[in-house]
């Protein structure tokens, strides 16, 4: 009843002093009025900092579009996207300004034992994007480093910077490789290696994962398991047709015009036995019906001896990519697919 009584107390003079300060001329009036403004253009600034980070952008081009992400990122706003400071940072593995990784390094260690790696690609529609933002990151370093992982976060190339998306995957696959090949100075196991991405990067990761030549030619090893977060160009002449509105110009951007091209960055067409388990992650809510590309690849994956795997959820598109690393039914369905790849791996995940 007393506490009742107070918080009653407590809203009515609320309500007083702001009935008081809308009436008044003086310095609380406008800073009650600029609060508001600043609530409501937060909401609305977030949405599209949302938006933009996924690479939508109706009818721009990806020159457009990364000039706009990049002012709202320089706002007060777009500094909350940025996520945990790695513990060594852009690490070059090539010539290009972009191509660059973190390091978050195992807070637990277990012996002198080289730490397993998680890699992962960010997204932002083969456009835009960036290795440090907080949804790419967080949940996830928090998950992993305090159970012995190593984590690294990757930059690469944009369509801005004259790299469509199979040479993207052609940069990430020398990103893997230069970490497969520097790991052990780093106290990490090249040879226990999961790679993961999010939308565009979840293309790139299943793509170097499909395509034996591009791992070649970049000198890449294989890695234990590939893990696809809603992506949404696992086969690309399905895909090309069924691009929602506010993507069509970025898909033609990264893959062309010509639908004879189209295969050439295409995991679906390049899928081969020498391919790593793959887990693909996708979107039931989304309107371009990703799930049934996804399960057409795992059944083809199925069919030539491949261990692969279908996670149809229904959550939004990024929030499949910010929740993974969170505790919760969504974080152990990953973990139990990547404890298949290896018993060092498994042990780890059940700490």
């Amino acid at each position: 009843m007393f506490f009742a009584r107070c918080l009653a107390v407590f809203i009515l003079s609320f309500v007083v002093l702001f009935a008081a300060a809308a009436q008044a001329d003086g310095p609380l009036r406008d800073f009650l009025q600029k609060r508001h403004i600043e609530k409501a253009q937060s909401g609305e600034q977030g949405g599209m900092l949302s938006s933009l980070l996924d690479g939508e952008g109706e009818g721009t081009t990806c020159a457009e579009h990364k000039a706009k992400l990049d002012k709202l990122l320089d706002s007060r706003i777009g500094q909350r996207a940025y996520g945990p400071k790695a513990d060594r940072q852009d690490i070059a593995y090539g010539e290009h300004a972009r191509n660059k990784l973190d390091i978050f390094m195992p807070k637990t260690r277990f012996g002198n034992a080289a730490a397993p790696i998680i890699l992962m690609v960010h997204g932002g529609g083969w456009c835009v994007g960036d290795k440090a933002l907080k949804s790419t990151t967080a949940y996830k370093v928090d998950r992993w480093t305090p159970m012995g992982f190593m984590f690294i976060s990757v930059n690469y190339p944009m369509i801005a910077n004259g790299f469509d998306a199979h040479a993207q995957g052609v940069e990430i696959a020398r990103a893997i490789a230069f970490v497969q090949a520097n790991a052990r100075e780093w106290g990490g196991d090249p040879d226990r290696m999961i790679i993961m991405g999010h939308s565009a990067g979840a293309h790139l990761v299943s793509l170097v994962n499909a395509d034996a030549k591009m791992r070649d030619q970049a000198g890449m090893k294989q890695v234990l398991g590939t893990v696809s977060i809603d992506a949404g160009a696992i086969d690309v002449p399905v895909q090309m047709p069924k691009a929602v509105s506010s993507l069509k110009q970025r898909y033609k951007e990264a893959f062309g015009a010509d639908p004879a091209g189209w295969e050439k960055a295409s995991p679906f067409h390049l899928l081969d036995k020498t391919a790593s388990p793959w887990l693909g992650i996708c979107s039931t809510t989304r309107p371009d019906e990703i799930c049934t590309q996804t399960q057409s690849y795992v059944d083809k994956s199925r069919q030539i001896g491949v261990m692969a795997d279908i996670l149809p959820l229904a959550k939004g598109h990024g929030a499949l990519n910010k929740e993974l690393g969170e505790k919760g039914a969504y974080t152990d369905s990953v973990e139990k697919f990547m404890a298949q790849l290896d018993d060092v791996v498994k042990s780890r995940l059940a700490r």
